[in-house]
């Protein structure tokens, strides 16, 4: 079995978000494999500041994800920040190319989960969530959120929530990387993923 693990990144906290998640795909050892994959850039060059760019680079041996690909894949987790409630311009543009998939079923009863960040607590972490869930509602997917599953869940004063893992980032650079919180509840996250879907496949 494969896990792709799908996102959008700017400044480098989703992407370590999903690295996270993967590492507990993997920590379930039930023999899933992870693919990360990140969307195309849609913000003109001159749109980007020098942190970006640098983020930019950090994730430049990631492949791209395509389409087509996704019907190989066993399952699939879509990871993007938010854009005033909303996943980002770059996730939407992926997503909405997926109609062809739409049409034939291709996707139909497999499992999918999500996960977001914003800069304030109450930026958009769940409304984001929501938003992506849409998608795989449209697929006929299974939706996997990630309950109270974790501990940290009730303990972080960051990111994460029962929809799935979220990361706060802070504009004004109070908060640098991630929290421990986060990092749990990603790893809790990318494992319990990896046991629904095995379920899922059996």
């Amino acid at each position: 079995m494969t896990i792709a693990i799908i996102y959008y990144s700017t400044y480098g906290s989703t992407f370590a978000l999903a690295q996270h998640i993967a590492d507990g795909v993997v920590a379930a050892d039930a023999g899933q494999d992870v693919s990360l994959r990140r969307v195309h850039e849609l913000m003109p060059d001159d749109r980007l500041d020098e942190n970006a760019r640098a983020a930019a680079g950090a994730q430049s041996e990631v492949e791209y994800a395509d389409v087509d690909e996704l019907t190989t894949f066993d399952g699939l987790i879509i990871g993007s920040p938010t854009r005033f409630g909303n996943r980002a311009a770059q996730m939407s543009q992926f997503l909405d190319q997926t109609g062809p998939l739409w049409q034939s079923g291709a996707l139909v009863g497999r499992p999918c989960g999500f996960f977001a960040g914003a800069s304030t607590i109450h930026g958009g972490h769940e409304s984001t969530i929501l938003t992506m869930s849409t998608f795989a509602m449209h697929h006929g997917m299974v939706i996997v959120p990630l309950g109270y599953v974790a501990d940290e869940l009730q303990a972080t004063r960051t990111g994460g929530g029962p929809y799935g893992p979220t990361h706060l980032s802070p504009t004004d650079g109070s908060k640098t990387g991630l929290s421990d919180d986060e990092i749990a509840i990603g790893v809790a996250y990318g494992r319990h993923f990896a046991k629904i879907a095995t379920k899922l496949a059996a």
